[in-house]
């Protein structure tokens, strides 16, 4: 653990004047109870400490210091801290590379030689665990004893959250700023390994090591840590020019995710959903499913969140016949027994019996059972029936031991102070349903994740590039050096224009016609594809059409019959390596963008597990009578990922559209192929 004394310290050297002043009354608030060195060689005390002039007169090794000094002055305090064996420093400064004064940044690291670093730009951290808050600023977190991480690349977005009164028990807050040092991975790694924490929030601009930050998941994966990013910055990959449907649709953006999933973090799209989230995984941790429970005395609520719970992949099933008579025995006749629940006003303010019906639902065995219920804030309402309900539902959930959740429509139906009983209780509460919906499918997904237990490849980034230059191979060239891999391509025949005729009597009718000119990749756009051709005039003619585009024809016979379209495509990314592009293939492709990505090397069952989450794959198994052979279909995007990973050292794009699926077998129709090729010549 690198940042073990940094984060955990039982001695701190503050490094400056008013922003250490207050980082130093934060510190003593939490209750901090080990030495302090203040160093400012302008002042006899700061706040109410006797002050040191210099780094060298602090009698032991702190370790860590929390620096609030002009910049130019930072890096000399950097490196005579890293000559007193301090075991980590926040810088506070602004003004390095974040304002292009890298030159100052790259000083800065050299001074640490190796002395871990947060920020510079950093508004510090706060470890209530440890009682430590090296922050110049206001915040609410109190002592902790076990709680939730959160990591942030921004210092406005770290104050905003120690603001919370939603009951989420905040028990470590970082932010990075620069991260010239410490970056996300880095912080991930760490806390991962804490078992004081329950569960890790990052958010993130963007990923600045993708091989840093796959390490440290692995290591959150192996802890069973959950974990949950919010991440910005939607941005598309590079700026350099697609060539292939693949690589616009397989964005920087999708291989995050591809990251992601691989190691079971689920993506929160808010803020506010990432901080549910996080309360939901720290009082019982993933969900073993996605069968839900609702409970609510409305109607109206019972509908909506049964149409939004389908978006997630939530439902909420029907109730056994023998808990439905257990529900109904402690209910009016006039109430329908139903999931989502309406258990109506009849039974309102009778704790007794609203214990017995919430006890009766959650027996029902559902993954999780939830009630929502607002509870009045408006100092005009008195919140004692509320109140009673919630305690009702609480004993309840201690009666049967499920997984339970209080949902808060709004923000102003969660006091702080039920909201704090209820995570005490092992009841989440929960604000928003939407947001409460969002957190229940992230904590299904982790919890799938982990029930697989998987043997998680190795991520091998962009290693084994070579240098050489990039050639897009011939149609005909790139089918037939795929085909040695294990995948079906049609009889076809290149030759010239005057050759035509000739090669399709010789192959059969039908066939197609393509422009074979290496420099055209998208050759329907340019005439240069003619289909269904079935007599060698129809063939002369439409290669004597595409005289203007080049001199030969790629013939191939047509494949009919085909149940579905798919493109399957890999992609090189600078950071990520390899990815494996599945999806609606054909001419709408992009249009339809029904795709899943994969980071390479995947599994069998792990392209299979993906795929199956496809639209198109529904006309795959069977629609109206017509189905493809799935394991043929399998096979084929089984064989595309092995030939890119025995070209992995050259392999720059690689793009099937379409694959096609039929009732028997899977041909790839149409391939483009951009490599490296590697060189003849003899070193000298």
């Amino acid at each position: 653990m690198r940042l073990q004394r940094l984060l955990n310290p039982r001695s701190i050297a503050f490094v400056g004047g008013r922003e250490c002043a207050v980082a130093i009354e934060r510190t003593r608030a939490l209750g901090f109870d080990g030495e302090i060195f203040v160093i400012n060689p302008r002042r006899a005390e700061l706040a109410g400490l006797k002050t040191l002039a210099s780094v060298n007169d602090i009698a032991i090794s702190p370790d860590v210091a929390f620096i609030a000094l002009p910049r130019d002055a930072t890096p000399e305090i950097v490196r005579a801290l890293r000559a007193h064996n301090c075991g980590g420093a926040v810088i506070y400064a602004a003004g390095f590379a974040e304002t292009g004064a890298r030159d100052l940044q790259q000083s800065l690291l050299a001074a640490a030689a190796g002395m871990p670093l947060l920020g510079p730009n950093c508004y510090g951290f706060i470890n209530a665990l440890s009682r430590v808050a090296l922050w110049p600023d206001e915040h609410g977190l109190a002592p902790i004893e076990r709680g939730v991480a959160m990591v942030t690349q921004s210092g406005n977005i770290g104050c905003n959250i120690t603001m919370l009164q939603r009951g989420l028990p905040l028990a470590a807050l970082l932010t990075l700023g620069n991260q010239a040092d410490v970056d996300v991975a880095g912080a991930l790694a760490d806390l991962a390994l804490d078992p004081r924490i329950t569960a890790i929030g990052l958010h993130i601009e963007g990923l600045r090591d993708a091989a840093a930050f796959a390490a440290a998941a692995s290591v959150a994966n192996q802890q069973k840590k959950p974990v949950v990013v919010l991440k910005t910055g939607r941005s598309p990959q590079g700026a350099r020019i697609t060539m292939s449907h693949t690589a616009s649709l397989a964005g920087a953006d999708r291989l995050c995710d591809a990251l992601f999933e691989r190691y079971g973090i689920a993506r929160a799209p808010t803020l506010s959903s990432l901080i549910e989230t996080l309360k939901l995984l720290h009082v019982g941790g993933p969900l073993r499913g996605r069968k839900l429970l609702s409970l609510s005395c409305s109607g109206g609520e019972a509908a909506l969140i049964a149409d939004l719970a389908p978006a997630h992949g939530l439902e909420f099933p029907p109730f056994t016949a023998t808990v439905a008579q257990r529900v109904a025995a402690t209910l009016n006749d006039l109430v329908t027994i139903d999931n989502p629940l309406d258990y109506h006003t009849f039974i309102w303010g009778q704790r007794d019996k609203l214990t017995a019906t919430f006890g009766a639902a959650l027996g029902g065995g559902f993954d999780a059972g939830l009630l929502i219920l607002d509870t009045p804030t408006h100092p005009a309402m008195k919140a004692d029936s509320w109140k009673l309900t919630a305690r009702a539902f609480v004993e309840a959930q201690r009666q049967t031991g499920a997984r339970a959740a209080v949902i808060a429509s709004l923000p102003e139906g969660m006091p702080p102070a039920l909201a704090d009983e209820l995570s005490t209780a092992g009841i989440a509460p929960l604000i928003g349903i939407e947001d409460a919906l969002q957190a229940l499918a992230a904590a299904a997904m982790i919890g799938e994740q982990q029930s697989r237990a998987l043997d998680i490849p190795e991520f091998l980034g962009n290693k084994d590039i070579m240098s050489h230059e990039l050639e897009i191979l011939r149609e005909h060239a790139a089918k037939v050096l795929l085909s040695t891999h294990g995948l079906e391509i049609p009889p076809s025949v290149e030759c010239t224009i005057d050759e035509a005729a000739a090669a399709a009597e010789q192959l059969g009718f039908p066939v197609a016609v393509k422009i074979a000119n290496d420099a055209i990749t998208h050759k329907s756009d340019v005439g240069g594809v003619a289909l269904s051709l079935r007599t060698a005039g129809a063939v002369k003619d439409a290669a004597s059409s595409m005289t203007k585009l080049g001199d030969r024809v790629l013939v191939e016979r047509m494949i009919d019959g085909a149940v579905a379209e798919l493109i399957v495509g890999v992609v090189r990314d600078p950071q990520f390596g390899l990815a494996l592009l599945v999806g609606a293939g054909g001419v709408l492709a992009e249009l339809m963008t029904d795709t899943v990505t994969l980071l390479l090397p995947t599994s069998r069952a792990e392209i299979e597990r993906r795929v199956r989450q496809l639209k198109v794959w529904r006309l795959v198994q069977g629609f109206r009578g017509r189905k493809a052979d799935e394991q043929a279909l399998l096979g084929a995007i089984e064989a595309i990922a092995a030939f890119a990973l025995a070209q992995r050292d050259r392999l720059e794009e690689l793009d099937v559209n379409p694959l096609l699926a039929l009732p028997d077998r899977a041909v790839a129709v149409d391939l483009l192929l951009k490599i490296r090729q590697r060189s003849t010549k003899t070193p000298t």
